[in-house]
């Protein structure tokens, strides 16, 4: 039997490192994403794993472990491992992906590929879309190296169409935002900057946080209140904390004005975050500085960066004859002060991973 599953990227409307923290954001799941499609055999000890995006196949052992695969398949020997430390029975076979979701443009190809080889290696398993999460972020965390949080395989599994989802990390609650965007129009503006999620500047980022956390004597910076952050000697320090704080208040007031139907207001807390991010956190770079700041001048409500830092995409909100000064002249703009010309698309929010055939 051949089981063919299906698991979107995402983008972070608002809400950055906050997950890993215990906290708030409100992402959502994309429209494009990665097809996985597996072939169970009825006797062997391996998979055969193939991409339409990536030249030859990759052995993975059924019994592998942590290193044992490198490159873009240890995403996927990461979720065989995770699988079967989990307790759950994976078969051999021979497993081809195909992905329209942009490496590297912080739309989390990496989470789309995980839950959509989860859903299809383990179709008709009793684990609910949590565990799955879980289960996805083990994979990156242990297998991969990457330390994320579990912020864009939940957006993956539980995203649905024209539907925000406010995210309780402490709880994993989800919550059900509806993104009425009408005239409104929600760009995604790739700044083909790389996007690296595994690199040491997040690990660093996550170890500040921490580093928080233990000086104010709280388990995470969740629980930290008001300006806890003032309390903090070192500077940098300092304004990591700071950046989290914050950033969970203009989550929930994002989430607010969302349901509200003020795009104004969830633009100006779009605004603020990529300010934080710039100043406190750090994790911009000049071309992402430029394109966030050019769209507000071009009129959008808001625009902030989106994924971990460092590239990758800016997210936008404008009215609609805004939308179409900034895909028309913006590219332009950005190229001429010496940064790749930015791509622009329009997205929506849409269906999160589900299985497409074969149960």
């Amino acid at each position: 039997m051949t089981v063919r599953a299906y698991a979107p990227g995402r983008v972070n409307l608002i809400g950055e490192h906050t997950d890993y923290n215990d906290g708030f954001a409100l992402p959502i799941a994309l429209r494009v994403g990665t097809v996985a499609e597996f072939d169970g055999a009825p006797a062997g000890a391996t998979i055969e794993v193939s991409s339409a995006q990536e030249r030859g196949t990759v052995v993975i052992p059924l019994d592998t472990t942590p290193g044992g695969v490198g490159g873009w398949a240890a995403y996927v020997a990461g979720c065989v491992w995770a699988l079967r430390d989990h307790g759950v029975d994976v078969p051999p076979g021979e497993l081809r992906l195909s992905s329209n979701v942009p490496v590297g443009a912080g739309l989390s190809s990496s989470a789309a590929l995980e839950c959509a080889v989860l859903l299809a290696l383990a179709p008709s398993n009793d684990l609910d879309r949590t565990e799955l999460a879980r289960i996805a972020q083990r994979a990156e965390n242990v297998y991969v190296g990457a330390p994320t949080g579990l912020l864009d395989q939940m957006a993956s599994l539980y995203g649905d169409d024209d539907t925000a989802l406010l995210l309780d990390f402490r709880s994993l609650a989800v919550d059900s935002v509806p993104m009425r965007l009408g005239d409104d129009v929600l760009l995604a503006i790739d700044s083909h900057m790389p996007h690296q999620h595994a690199a040491g500047e997040y690990r660093r980022r996550r170890e500040a946080c921490e580093a928080a956390a233990a000086q104010l004597g709280v388990a995470s910076l969740r629980d930290a209140v008001d300006d806890d952050w003032e309390r903090l000697a070192d500077d940098e320090i300092r304004r990591r904390a700071r950046h989290v704080l914050t950033e969970n208040r203009r989550v929930l007031e994002a989430a607010a004005a969302l349901r509200a139907g003020d795009h104004v207001v969830f633009g100006a807390a779009m605004n603020a975050s990529q300010a934080s991010m710039r100043d406190d956190f750090e994790i911009t770079v000049p071309a992402i500085d430029l394109i966030a700041a050019t769209a507000t001048d071009l009129g959008a409500y808001g625009a902030r960066m989106t994924g971990g830092g460092f590239g990758g995409t800016v997210i936008v909100l404008a009215p609609e004859d805004a939308a179409r000064r900034i895909s028309r002249e913006l590219p332009g703009l950005v190229a001429r002060a010496g940064h790749p010309a930015p791509t622009v698309a329009a997205v929506r929010p849409g269906r999160g991973a589900h299985v497409l055939a074969g149960l």
